[in-house]
């Protein structure tokens, strides 16, 4: 955990044997500055992990009072709308969010983790998709920081996560308990499978084995991504080869979003020949047609987990990484009725 006390411009300045006026024209990036003396400078900064306040002034304890949100990307339903809650929740505790978007790019992640481009910041909220757990518990950063997902289990970090495997289980059993019994799992991953799609998977055959229903790999249909087209694509293939689904759990809403394009495309009645259940519970979820049946993540409370053991961490807390694990529920719309 960080220490008590920030490095000061006073510390650079003693380590580099310069002024603190120089280090200062070195932070703001002033141009009357040697070359070799800028490269020394930034060298001490960088070694005493210096964070410059990020709006030119020292507040109360020395803080910015901006937190960094580091998230795949923000076009996406289920990011965009946790984004908001986190803005607003932030809000509410007097705190500025600034948002980086990663791309889920694996450069851009281990930048995140070691502090760049969220060096002025307070503290920071992660998603990670692709950085190995092992790299993540290396980050030289000190700035306190929250894992949000499935992913950074190990890694030595505060984590809100999200139980997938409960999820997977139930929608598979709303599924079930319908009168389905060749539910397709759409949204797996060829190869190793990520946290995430792991535990949805181990969800979903743990639901199949409670109720008696052989898992039949055929209907395990992997996808590149979880976006529309691939749930619209995966489901025509899927379709092709075994006509007789009647079900489909798709890993998120955009993929089944998708699913429900091809079956009704196919000339498949959703719910009547094909039920179709998703994950998230994005605004769009119940106002498509047919409005889908999906499992809600409460993205309000992983906004409020994850800010309030950000806010433990800066008030001072150094007892070891904590785990919380936000809620989900079912929610019955046309697509997949009780």
């Amino acid at each position: 955990m960080p220490t008590a006390r920030a490095t000061t411009l006073r510390d650079v300045a003693v380590a580099a044997g310069v002024s603190i006026k120089t280090v200062s024209n070195v932070v703001n990036d002033h141009p009357h500055v040697r070359p070799e003396m800028r490269a020394r400078v930034r060298a001490v900064i960088d070694q005493l992990d210096y964070r410059p306040n990020g709006i030119g002034r020292q507040l109360r304890q020395g803080r910015s009072g901006l937190v960094a949100l580091a998230v795949p990307n923000v076009t996406s339903p289920y990011y965009g709308e946790l984004t908001s809650e986190l803005v607003r929740t932030a809000r509410e505790r007097g705190l500025t969010l600034i948002v980086e978007q990663t791309d889920a790019d694996l450069e851009r992640e281990r930048e995140v983790s070691d502090g760049f481009p969220v060096r002025m910041v307070d503290g920071l909220v992660f998603v990670p998709l692709t950085i190995p757990v092992e790299e993540l518990s290396r980050r030289r950063d000190t700035t306190p920081a929250v894992v949000v997902g499935e992913n950074g289990e190990g890694a030595g970090l505060d984590r809100v996560t999200i139980d997938s495997a409960g999820i997977g289980d139930t929608a598979t059993r709303h599924l079930l308990d319908s009168g389905r019994r060749r539910v397709a799992f759409l949204g797996d991953k060829g190869g190793g499978r990520p946290p995430v799609v792991a535990q949805r998977v181990t969800g979903y055959r743990r639901a199949l084995r409670r109720a008696g229903v052989p898992l039949d790999p055929a209907l395990m249909r992997a996808t590149p991504e979880w976006e529309r087209v691939h749930g619209y694509d995966g489901t025509r293939a899927l379709l092709a080869e075994r006509p007789d689904v009647d079900a489909v759990f798709a890993a998120n809403d955009l993929l089944a979003f998708g699913a429900v394009r091809a079956l009704t495309e196919l000339g498949r009645r959703v719910p009547e020949d094909v039920a179709v259940v998703g994950v998230d519970d994005v605004e769009e979820a119940r106002y498509a047609t047919p409005s889908l049946t999906t499992v809600a993540l409460d993205r309000a409370e992983i906004a409020r987990l994850a800010l309030g053991l950000l806010a433990e961490r800066l008030a001072g807390d150094d007892s070891p990484p904590k785990l919380v694990t936000a809620s989900h529920h079912l929610v019955v719309r046309e697509s997949a009725p009780a």
